[in-house]
Order: structure tokens, then sequence, then C-alpha cells
């Protein structure tokens, strides 16, 4: 073909050791061709391709600075796809060199492919016994014209990294650094029926059963879950139907089986001689075109027996395709989250001490379930269905191209949270109070004396100060309203004096108020490169994204306020206990305690329950000495900005009364039910990290310098400690800075 033989090789040319090059998917279509198999023609652009393009974009460094910010094995899951978003925006932002546009070209010319091209990944190692990457790395099609082609080689040769390839690879122990890519490109060939067939059951690994599944249309349709398909389990041995189903399409099962019986024995001669070639056995993507089986992947079946460990699989459960998250969002929006919020309501308004024991006991286990069956709904509906943020990035990303691979969060402001409304109602209690001296000191007497908001002499006292009794009615309708919710396993509403604490601290400080955002611009011009043809799914994405923004966080505040239910019925129970001799000591809620509780409220002959003693003190090797201390520690830029001032950390409930407007917040993650802190730092340090997740969002919307994905910020960090956090490289630096000291000691001199 006129071409450079180091970057393109024709499939019909390619040889049993060009295997390295062309990776194992181009690699075994060539040999089943070989072998006589009908399979589509194509070629290969080779791993020096991929090396030629990152050279020529720099991509190397920026590969290297994303891989080495942290460990892979320390990332969790929302940091490896903020990595993979960083480095597939890069891809898509850097030019194709001259020469390899113009090997492409000279190749497209050489082929007809009227239905478009096929642009599918075939990195080395691929489609192996011992790593088959089914599905981690993507397929484009159909593509039209060479800039597109030159695309989607760029998108193919970007999911190298993707999130789930990372994780993928860390699993095996593979080094990311050693990864190439190879590019496998064929006319695209719309053949009917189309599916996959499997050489063993893949679910139990029976050799002796082969599955066969197939769809109306392409392949990729029952791959990405849009179709349903027709199933059969044929014996191998015999090519005896085992079992049939049709699939249901348009909401009702199939009138006919789309596969004869002779065609089912194609398949299965497919698969035997598939095997036979290969010695393992094949999990095959196949078609019908013009009477004939055109093969068009075959890879090794994977059988993968996890452990209660290993949450690979869960993890690449998390991106659900386009159909299944638009039937997902109905679920979410108009039944789970509904139900959720009327059992909230339901368990408030239950008046628990009316009834004897054993109801209360049964009270505590209904909540107990209750608690139980929400977190399970949580994992597989909620969790996936944040996904919708996920897509939408980059569906955004691939259709804009912006600099900033994060801008598309613009588009998701002014979503009405419920952590927003609460956070709303304290800045009006805020303000209310800065107008109010006398009453601020009265709160601020609340606040040094815990109970004392619970004393009615005092509430009475309150009350006749000028705007008192105003501030006391606000202050039971945000309780009442907002903050009937758990954090780390403690009552919000327990501890009033924490939330008057927030309320009086942002009273003596300038509130921060989210900033005008481009949101509506940027929607705009996201719409019109989207243009006319395009429109209504550039739309669909936006709307699911728009409300996975809103319901991912209010999903966290109802489960929340499920478990304070939980936490009240229990404290009812250890009070009730504790009067009739039967518990002693600290109640320090965990779920086995309730159990515990539960069960003596229901059989009084159980022996009396011995409460938790107050945690140890953290051994001093915990805590980093001032000698051992790192200068600086590296993380993610989450939030842009750059401040510096005492650190303060949090750990957990009773840290938030201690809390100082100005200082910087560490703590572990910031949840919905403690953002209300947010608008008193001048910064944000978290351990768990991701662009996504509230602390970095609510840092965003208030301007506030964030840091997060900063492994051991807990341990190196300790309250008081001066730290500066650099929002713009994700680098906190512990200590004044030198000329600072030095300035100390020429000033005492």
């Amino acid at each position: 073909m006129g071409s450079s033989p180091d970057w393109l090789i024709d499939l019909s040319l390619l040889a049993p050791h060009d295997e390295p090059r062309v990776g194992g998917k181009a690699s075994n279509l060539a040999r089943l061709r070989r072998a006589g198999f009908n399979v589509a023609d194509g070629f290969c652009l080779s791993v020096e391709a991929y090396d030629r393009f990152v050279r020529h974009g720099q991509l190397d460094g920026v590969l290297r600075m994303e891989l080495q910010r942290k460990p892979l094995e320390a990332m969790r899951w929302e940091e490896l796809w903020d990595t993979a978003l960083r480095i597939r925006s890069a891809f898509l932002n850097c030019p194709v060199p001259g020469e390899l546009t113009e090997v492409v070209e000279r190749a497209l010319d050489d082929y007809s492919a009227p239905e478009g091209w096929a642009v599918r990944s075939s990195a080395p190692g691929e489609d192996s016994r011992n790593a088959s990457f089914a599905g981690l790395h993507e397929s484009v099609l159909p593509v039209f014209g060479t800039a597109a082609v030159l695309d989607a080689i760029r998108t193919v040769w970007a999911s190298l990294w993707s999130d789930a390839a990372l994780l993928y690879r860390r699993e095996l122990s593979l080094d990311p650094a050693q990864s190439r890519m190879a590019v496998l490109l064929q006319p695209v060939i719309s053949g009917h029926p189309s599916g996959v067939a499997f050489g063993c059951d893949p679910r139990t690994c029976d050799a002796g059963r082969l599955i066969i599944e197939a769809v109306p249309a392409r392949c990729g349709d029952l791959v990405d879950g849009a179709v349903d398909p027709d199933r059969w389990s044929i014996d191998k041995p015999t090519g005896g139907i085992l079992d049939q189903r049709a699939g249901r399409r348009d909401g009702e099962e199939a009138s006919g089986l789309l596969l004869s019986r002779e065609q089912l024995g194609e398949i299965r001669t497919c698969l035997v001689e598939v095997e036979a070639q290969f010695t393992w056995s094949p999990d095959v993507e196949w078609t019908w075109y013009r009477g004939a089986l055109l093969v068009l992947q075959a890879r090794p079946v994977t059988f993968h027996q996890a452990s209660p460990e290993d949450k690979r699989p869960w993890y690449l459960s998390l991106k659900p395709s386009k159909a299944k998250l638009e039937r997902l969002a109905q679920r979410v929006a108009n039944e789970l989250i509904p139900e959720l919020a009327r059992e909230c309501d339901r368990l408030a308004a239950e008046v628990l001490d009316l009834g004897d024991d054993a109801e209360l006991g049964d009270a505590i286990g209904e909540r107990r379930a209750a608690v139980d069956r929400w977190k399970k709904v949580y994992s597989e509906d909620f969790i996936p269905f944040a996904h919708g943020v996920r897509q939408f990035g980059v569906y955004y990303n691939d259709l804009v191209r912006p600099d900033n691979p994060f801008e598309f969060v613009e588009l998701l402001g002014g979503e009405n949270f419920l952590a927003r409304q609460r956070d709303e109602a304290i800045r009006q209690l805020a303000e209310f109070l800065a107008e109010y001296a006398p009453l601020a000191e009265a709160v601020r007497e609340v606040v040094r004396n815990p109970g004392a908001m619970g004393n009615d002499a005092f509430r009475e006292s309150i009350g006749r100060l000028a705007g008192g009794a105003k501030f006391i009615e606000a202050f039971e309708a945000l309780c009442r309203q907002h903050l009937d919710v758990a954090h780390n396993d403690v009552r919000l509403s327990d501890q009033p004096e924490a939330i008057l604490h927030t309320v009086l601290e942002l009273s003596r400080t300038k509130l921060r108020n989210p900033g005008p955002t481009s949101g509506a611009e940027r929607e705009r011009h996201f719409l019109a490169v989207a243009g006319p043809k395009r429109v209504d799914e550039a739309q669909t994405f936006l709307g699911l994204a728009r409300l996975s923004w809103r319901l991912r966080d209010d999903d966290n505040v109802l489960i929340g306020r499920l478990e304070s239910q939980l936490i009240r019925a229990v404290e009812m129970g250890a009070e009730r206990l504790r009067r009739a001799g039967r518990f002693m000591g600290t109640l320090r809620f965990n779920a086995a305690l309730a159990d515990r509780i539960a069960a003596a409220l229901q059989d009084d002959t159980l022996a009396p329950i011995a409460g938790a003693d107050p945690p140890p003190a953290a051994p001093d090797s915990t805590i980093a000495s001032a000698a051992s201390k790192a200068r600086q520690l590296v993380g993610q830029p989450a939030a842009p900005g750059l401040a510096a001032a005492s650190a303060r950390l949090i750990r957990g409930s009773e840290d938030l009364l201690e809390f100082r407007a100005g200082e910087v917040l560490v703590c572990d993650a910031i949840q919905p039910t403690m953002t209300h802190l947010v608008p008193l730092a001048c910064a944000v340090v978290e351990r768990r990290g991701g662009m996504l997740i509230h602390g970095a969002i609510i840092a965003r919307e208030l301007a506030i310098p964030c840091v997060n994905g900063v492994d051991h910020a807990m341990r190196e960090i300790q309250t008081g400690d001066w730290v500066t956090v650099d929002g713009y490289l994700g680098i906190v630096s512990l200590g004044k800075a030198e000329f600072d000291l030095e300035l100390g000691r020429f000033e005492g001199a």
C-alpha cells in the first residue's frame, strides 16, 4: 500500500511474530484468516505509531505526572476516573503527526467502506489467555472520513488509560508505564443477525455447554446492553439445544427466534474449530453477512471467581450503558428516592416511647433492616446512577475539547440539593444573628454549655432578647427539616451546639456566596457544537447528568436521615435498659450494639450489656514527628487557588465545635452531612480523592482552594500545623515558608 512498514500492516500480511506490535485482537483475526475462517479485511496501526504520537505530543510527560501523582494501588475509583479523564483529554487535544496522518489517509483509500469504519483497540496482551481486557478498551464505529477516523484512533489510544483499564492492570500487577496500544481498522459490516458465542458456559465454565446470543442489529448493541438478545444453550458434543429463549424487544418477547438450527450448527462448528486453533475456549463476536458467518473478534472466555475482597467486578458494573442509565434514572428519580424519603418521614413521625420494651426492640430491628436494605440499594442503584455525571463528562469533552477537562461541571450548577437547602438555612441564620450582638452572645453561651439549648429557662431568656424568638423558631425549623441526620454514627440533632457554633462563626465572617458561573453560556456553546443532528442526544446526556448530580448528593443525606432514626431508637432502648440496670457504660453506636439492645428489650432474661469504653488515644507511631514529617504532600488539584493558615483536623462530630473561621479544613472526606463547615474554611485538604466528590464540588463553588487524594493527610498533618494549600498544582506544604522563619529570627535578634 506504499506506507511505512513500521506503522501500518495489512491484516492479510500479519505474521505470528507480529503479535507484540499489533496486539492480540488483530493477531487472533489474522491467524483465523490464515486458517480459512471468514474474516473481514482491514489493517492495523502498530504500537510504533502510538509511540510516535505520544512522543510528538509530549504525552509521555503527562502520563508520568498522572501515574506518579499517587501509587495506583492507593487510588480510589474516583481518583482513577479523574486520572483517566485528564489523560483522555490530553490525548484528544493532541494533533496526530502529519506523516502518520498521510499513512492513514493512503490506507483508507485502498478500501471500500460505504458503511464507515470500525476502529478497535488491539493492545499487546489483550485478548490473550491471561489478560483479556474484555470491554475495557474502546471501539468506535461507524466512523466516516479521514478526520473522524484519526479522532477515533486517538480515542482508542486514550482508552489504554481508561479507569477500568488502569484498575485491571493494577489487579494483574501489570506496569502501566510499559503499556502500548495498536489499533485495528476494518470496514463496517452490517450483517443480520449478529451476536456473541462462547465455547463454554461463561457463568460456570462448563466445557460441555456452548452459549450463543443473537440480536437483530449490530453486535455492539448486544455488548452495550442496548438490545435484549435471543439466547441458546447448546450441548457441545451433540449440538442439541438444551435451552432457548427469545429476547424482549420493544417491551415484548420477540415473536420468533433469530437463528435457525442450521445457523446454530455453523456457529457451534466455528467455536469448536476456533478452540482447536488456539487451545482455549473462545468468546467470538460474529455476524451473518451475505449468507455466511463472518467472525468479527475472537478471544478467550474469561471466568473470574471474585473473592469478597475483589471489588473489580463491582467497579466495572458502575458504568451502565446510556440505555441502562436512562432506565436507572426513571427508577431512581421516580421510585427509589421518593420511597426512601417517605420511609424517612414515616420513621421520624413514629412516637417510640409509648410502646413496651418488646415493641421498641421491634422498632430497632425494623430500622436496622431498613438501613441495610437501603445501603444495598445505594450500592446497586445509586452509585451506578452517579455514573451519569461521569458519562456526561466524557461526552462533553469528546465533543467540545475544552482545555480544562472538568469544564463540564459548570453546566451542572444550580441544582437544589438537600444539603444546599440546609446550608442556605444556616447562612440565613448567620446573617440574622450578625444583626443582634446580645443575641449572639447568648448563643455563644449555649455553645460553651452543651445541653443548655434543652433548658427551658435558658430558652425563655433567649426568647426575651431582641430577635430571640424568631431565631429560636428558625433554628428549630432547621433542626426539624435538615439536622435529623447521622454523621459518623452521631445524630446532628443531638448536637445542636455544633451547628450553632457554625452559625456563630459564619456570623463573624464575610459570607461566601457561590459566584456567578458561565453555565448558561457553556450550555449554549455545548449545544451549538452538537449541532442539529446531535442536539437531542446532547440534551439527553445533560439531563441525565443534572439529575444524577442532584440525586447522588440527596441519597447520602436521606440515608443519613434513615441512620439517624435507627440511632434515635437505639438511644431510647439503651436508656430504658439503663433505668432497669441492664445497660452500663457509654453508648457508642454501632450495628452490633443495636442488635444486642434490640434483643435485650425483647428478652429480659439476657445478660446486661456493657457499653463501650472511651476510645484509646492514638499511639505516638500514628503521628509523624516534626523531624520525620514530609515537607510537601502531593494530591490532586481539585479546586484552584492558594491559601496558607493553621490546620484543623476533623475526625469526628466532636471536632465540629472546635473549627474556626479561616482555618484549613483537613479530613478524611467531606460528606453531605458536614458541608456546612466548608464556607468557614480558607482551604480544604482531604484524604479521599476525586474532582466530583462533595468537598471538591463545594470548594469550587465557593472559590476555596482544595487538594484531595492526599494519602497520608490525616497522619502527616496535625491540628495547629501551618499549611499552604496549592489548589493549582495539588500540593500541600507543611510549615511556614523559609523566608518567614528567617524574618522571625532577624526580628528576634
